[in-house]
């Protein structure tokens, strides 16, 4: 069939260029033109294993191409941001934008699939968006079992890890969720080419909130594990140590603790929750208020080392969201390396091997600058471990002997046996 993937990000251009390698005739479609210029060369914007080879197979053979605008198709895949706004309430403009600029393209028998991680209630909603836009076609409504419809839509998030994600598209289960029962069906015929993994067929709204429930889970284990190393920090207790022991339990499995949570799926989708049950989801706004105050945490226990100082210099190693990709959105070291360049005197040595320019948010500061990892080692009165990526574990640990050291993120923990 012919595909029009709206949105050619970290989700996006990877299932393009997935469908693509199946077969497919896939249109990519960005308003970025530099993210077009790029997939036309047959390469990616970001790093990810396994990425460029499928796309230069895919463009080199004609069935993956991109524009600016979206373009007729059989089916249309939209994979755009959902960020919030002030107030953490949800920002759909980007769906709603997407909805439009695929409207004047549909035909009977197209069927529409929104990837993008949304509140309860969205697809509902990009139906009736279409349906206000195209009243020549019959969209279908929620649960209208019988009826029929001209244009398929469904909701099918994306499960996929940065770093994994070819692999993970094709091995993960899936959770295809329709406005009705037939359109979860026509979705299905999209992802049974690629997913060796089960297909799951429900509704739109359930799949929308697994999405959401997905992440919460992961969230709030993760609050867990930063609370812990907290208190244990006001305990004078190694916390790596003591989760290590605890987790000796068969019945126990904490997480790690870190410099914070990122990333555009964790650090962002609860809120979703709360926003839709405000009074009800207490616990999940707890998890995400403690995740969110992890790097304000982080950042005083480094100042306060700092005062120390006249003029410190402080290393920080890490400043993407998670270990060993190039992704920065949302990511909790950016927040603590800009407040920390704050500090009156302080000289701010970032380190990170998957970064080779200083991000917006960094770029310009006087007295912020982005080394190797031996220099910023060499220099540094105070190391700040913010991400463990793997190259980090390789550093000489002697060398930190005479060093002051934050490690957020257990790169220097010994283990008991």
């Amino acid at each position: 069939m012919k595909v029009c993937v709206v949105g050619l990000g970290y989700i996006g251009l990877p299932t393009a260029a997935m469908l693509a390698s199946r077969g497919h005739e896939v249109v990519g479609c960005d308003t970025n033109p530099r993210v077009v210029e790029s997939l036309n060369a047959g390469q990616s914007h970001f790093r990810e294993p396994d990425l460029d080879m499928l796309l230069s197979a895919a463009v080199s053979t004609g069935r993956l191409t991109a524009g600016t605008a979206p373009v007729e198709a059989d089916a249309f895949v939209l994979a755009v941001p959902t960020p919030f706004r002030d107030g953490r309430k949800p920002d759909l403009t980007y769906v709603e934008a997407a909805t439009d600029s695929i409207a004047p393209h549909l035909r009977p028998g197209c069927t529409v699939i929104l990837e993008s991680t949304s509140p309860v209630g969205t697809t509902e909603a990009l139906a009736r968006r279409l349906a206000a836009t195209r009243p020549d076609l019959r969209l279908p409504t929620y649960k209208s079992e019988g009826t029929e419809a001209d244009v398929a839509v469904a909701h099918c998030p994306e499960r996929i890890l940065p770093g994994q994600m070819m692999r993970e598209l094709v091995s993960n289960d899936r959770i295809i969720g329709g406005v009705t029962e037939a359109c979860a069906r026509r979705a299905l015929t999209v992802y049974e080419s690629f997913v060796a993994g089960e297909t799951f067929l429900t509704d739109c709204r359930t799949a929308e909130f697994v999405k959401l429930a997905e992440n919460a889970f992961r969230d709030v284990n993760i609050a867990f594990a930063n609370e812990l190393s907290v208190i244990c920090a006001a305990l004078d207790i190694d916390v790596w140590g003591a989760i290590a022991l605890a987790n000796k339990h068969p019945r126990v499995n904490i997480l790690r603790p870190g410099a914070g949570v990122g990333g555009h799926c964790i650090a962002v989708d609860p809120w979703f929750i709360v926003d839709g049950a405000p009074e009800a989801a207490r616990l999940i706004r707890t998890a995400r208020e403690v995740n969110d105050g992890k790097p304000h945490w982080v950042t005083a226990r480094i100042a306060d080392l700092a005062r120390r100082f006249r003029a410190p210099v402080i290393a920080c190693y890490g400043l993407t969201y998670k270990p060993d990709v190039d992704d920065l959105r949302e990511s909790p070291s950016l927040d603590i390396v800009a407040s920390l360049a704050r500090e009156d005197g302080a000289t701010i040595l970032a380190c990170d091997p998957w970064v080779t320019a200083l991000p917006p948010p960094l770029a310009g500061l006087p007295n912020l600058r982005l080394v190797d990892a031996d220099t910023a080692l060499r220099e540094a009165d105070i190391v700040a471990f913010l991400v463990a990526h793997r190259a980090f574990s390789r550093l000489d640990r002697t060398r930190l002997l005479n060093k002051m050291v934050v490690d957020a993120v257990g790169l220097t923990e010994t283990r008991p046996a």
